[in-house]
């Protein structure tokens, strides 16, 4: 071989890894946007890199897959949906207080299941992994519950929180078993 051929070599295995180093970031990008939903693009803006946002929302899996999140008992999930609805019920005579019972019930919910129940953005983040469609509501109704703390939401805005909550409150209670050994399905 002479000095040329071997550097079109070299050259040419270089384009080849390029193109399928791209092809894999690419089909990468593409399974984590249609696993996060919206997430994908909050996460992007927050970080403002696709590969840090991709970086993030890889270790949020790959923490998740770690915890032992399981189903609610059949009793616990009837208990829930009881408190779900007396809270739900008492929306038109107490609506901030509705939406108290209602953050505190998810919270519970995802305490029962297994969550870890750290700081609120931690929180959303890990239910984001199987979830992902409804933590921009979750993450909006809780911005709606502090703002009402400080006496800044209307009574249209804790309606739209109790709807927010209710999304996550049913894809928790009606979730089914999810864990470091079997396939996610979100």
């Amino acid at each position: 071989m002479t000095t040329t051929s071997i550097v079109v070599l070299i050259i040419a295995a270089i384009v080849v890894a390029a193109i399928v180093w791209y092809l894999l970031r690419e089909q990468r990008s593409k399974k984590l946007r249609a696993r996060f939903g919206p997430e994908y693009d909050r996460v992007l803006r927050e970080h403002g890199s696709r590969t840090k946002a991709e970086e993030a929302l890889v270790a949020r899996q790959r923490r998740v897959e770690k915890i032992d999140v399981h189903p609610l008992s059949p009793q616990d999930r009837d208990r829930f949906a009881a408190q779900w609805h007396d809270a739900q019920a008492r929306f038109v005579d107490d609506p901030a207080g509705s939406i108290r019972d209602a953050d505190r019930l998810v919270y519970e919910v995802m305490l029962a299941r297994g969550y870890p129940m750290s700081d609120f953005e931690h929180r959303a983040e890990d239910i984001s992994v199987d979830h992902p469609h409804v933590v921009t509501n979750y993450r909006s109704a809780h911005e709606i519950a502090t703002h009402d703390e400080k006496g800044q939401a209307s009574t249209e805005d804790l309606r739209k929180a109790m709807v927010y909550y209710r999304d996550l409150f049913d894809d928790l209670i009606e979730a089914p078993a999810v864990g470091a050994q079997e396939v996610r399905r979100r």
